[in-house]
C-alpha cells in the first residue's frame, strides 16, 4: 500500500499542466493506444467466440452431439440400446441410424455422398433438420416411397430439385467377398441447408428402411444421441459409455469435429496475440512517457529527496503516476469494446449501409452477418493482462527517478 504522501505528489504530477507540450502529447498517446488495443483485442476475441458458437451449431445442426457404435449389433439390440440411452440422465434424446457411402446420379452428373438413414418420428429429438429445410419436407421420408432430403449444395450439384428422380448407387459385398454395386432410384422430397460445407454439399437424408432395402440388410450403424446441455457432452458421454458397457463406443461431437475447433483454437491465439502486440506498444509508450516526466521533472525530485522522501516514496510516486495511466487507459478500453462487442452486429449493419457493400458476401460465405458472444472471462482476463503490462512499463523509469542524486540534479541549477 502506497504512503498517502507518494501517492498525493504521484495524483499531483499526472493532474499537473505545466508539463511539456511534448511529454503531455505522449502520455495521451499512450493512453489512447492502451484503450484502443484493449476494445479491439475484446472485441476480435468477442467475435472469434461468435463464429466458434456459429460454427458449433451449424455442425450439431444435422450431427447428434454423440453416436454410439459397436460390432456385431442386431437391430433389435440397438433398438433396446436406443431405449436405455433415452433413461440416462442428461439424454434428451436418442435415434438409431443407418449410414453408408453412396453415388448419387442424375443423367451424366454424379457425386459422391453420405447416405444416411433415419426414423423421422423421432430424427427431431437428436437433431435440427427440420429447421434447416428449405424446400419440401421431412414428412416425405415416409418408408417404402424412396424420397431423399438433399443437402443444397449437392443438389446443385446434381441440378435436381424437389420431385426430380436420381439414381443411387452403393456397394455391397457378397458371401465371397466380391465387391458389387447395388442400385435404386429415388425420388427428391427435400433440400436443407444447413450452412456447413460437410453437410450441404455431402449429405443425403433418406427413411431408415429404405435404406435398410437398399443395402439389403437390416443391420444399423448404431445410435446418434443428443444431451441437455451441448457443451457438457464429453462428460456425459463417458458416463453414457460406462451405463452401456465397454463394448460400446460412445463419440461425442468435440472428437469428431477436432479439427475444426482447433483451428479456430490456433486462430484466436494468433489473432489475440497479434492484437496483444498493440497494447504492448502503448505500454513502451508509457515507459517513454514516463522517462520524459523523470528527466523534466529532476529539480522536483531532487527537492522532494531534500525535503525528506526516501528513494522507495519516489518510486512511489511514479508508480502511482504510470498505474493511473494504465488504469485509466485499460478502463477506456474495457467500456469501449464491451460496448462494440455487444453491439457488434448493429455496428456492422451501419457501416456496410454506410459505406454501400456487404462485408460477408452471401455468394461467397456461408456466414453472412458478423456473429458476436462476448465472454466476461475473456474481458476480465484482458483487462488484468493490460493493466499488469502497464504496471510493469512503470517499473524502469520509476527505479530511475529513485536513482536520482539530488547534488547532480541541483548542481546547475
Amino acid at each position: 500500500m502506497f504512503h498517502p504522501l507518494p501517492l498525493a505528489i504521484g495524483l499531483r504530477y499526472v493532474r499537473s499542466r505545466k508539463r511539456t507540450y511534448f511529454v503531455s502529447f505522449i502520455t495521451w498517446t499512450s493512453l489512447a493506444g492502451l484503450a484502443l488495443g484493449v476494445a479491439a483485442l475484446i472485441t476480435m476475441l468477442s467475435i472469434m467466440n461468435g463464429f466458434e458458437a456459429e460454427l458449433r451449431a451449424r455442425l450439431v445442426s444435422l450431427a447428434a452431439h454423440a453416436n454410439i457404435t459397436a460390432d456385431a449389433v442386431a437391430p433389435a439390440e440397438w433398438q433396446a440400446i436406443a431405449e436405455r440411452a433415452r433413461k440416462l440422465p442428461e439424454v434428451v434424446g436418442a435415434a438409431p441410424y443407418v449410414e453408408v457411402e453412396a453415388m448419387l446420379g442424375n443423367g451424366a452428373e454424379l457425386q459422391p455422398a453420405v447416405l444416411r438413414g433415419i426414423d423421422p418420428a423421432v430424427e427431431t429429438s437428436v437433431s435440427t433438420i427440420a429447421t434447416t429445410l428449405v424446400d419440401g419436407s421431412l414428412a416425405a421420408l415416409a418408408p417404402g416411397t424412396d424420397q431423399l432430403v438433399l443437402g443444397r449444395g449437392l443438389a446443385l450439384e446434381l441440378g435436381v430439385s424437389v420431385g426430380d428422380r436420381l439414381t443411387v448407387m452403393i456397394p455391397t459385398s457378397n458371401a465371397a467377398g466380391e465387391v458389387t454395386p447395388r442400385i435404386r432410384e429415388f425420388t427428391v422430397g427435400g433440400i436443407f441447408e444447413a450452412g456447413l460445407q460437410d453437410h450441404d454439399s455431402v449429405l443425403a437424408l433418406a427413411h431408415l428402411a429404405d435404406v435398410q432395402a437398399l443395402r439389403g440388410t437390416s443391420d444399423l450403424t448404431g445410435v446418434r444421441v443428443k444431451y441437455a446441455d451441448l457443451m457438457r457432452a464429453p462428460l456425459v458421454s463417458r458416463g453414457v459409455a460406462q451405463a452401456l458397457g465397454g463394448r460400446f463406443k460412445v463419440t461425442d461431437w468435440t472428437e469428431q469435429n477436432a479439427a475444426y475447433f482447433r483451428a479456430v483454437r490456433i486462430e484466436k491465439t494468433m489473432m489475440a496475440l497479434i492484437m496483444l502486440l498493440i497494447v504492448t506498444v502503448a505500454a513502451f509508450n508509457i515507459v517513454a512517457s514516463l522517462v520524459m516526466v523523470v528527466t523534466d521533472k529532476r529539480t522536483d525530485i531532487a527537492m522532494l529527496r531534500t525535503l525528506g522522501l526516501t528513494p522507495r516514496e519516489i518510486l512511489q510516486v511514479f508508480i502511482t503516476q504510470g498505474t493511473v495511466i494504465g488504469w485509466f487507459g485499460t478502463a477506456i478500453g474495457v467500456a469501449l469494446g464491451t460496448l462494440l462487442a455487444y453491439n457488434a452486429g448493429a455496428v456492422i449493419e451501419w457501416v456496410q449501409r454506410t459505406l454501400g457493400f456487404q462485408i460477408m458476401d452471401a455468394e461467397v460465405y456461408y456466414i453472412t452477418r458478423i456473429p458476436s458472444d462476448p465472454h466476461v472471462t475473456d474481458i476480465v482476463f484482458i483487462a488484468i493482462a493490460a493493466f499488469a503490462l502497464t504496471l510493469l512499463a512503470t517499473v524502469y523509469p520509476a527505479l530511475r527517478a529513485a536513482r536520482t542524486q539530488p547534488a547532480e540534479a541541483l548542481r546547475y541549477e
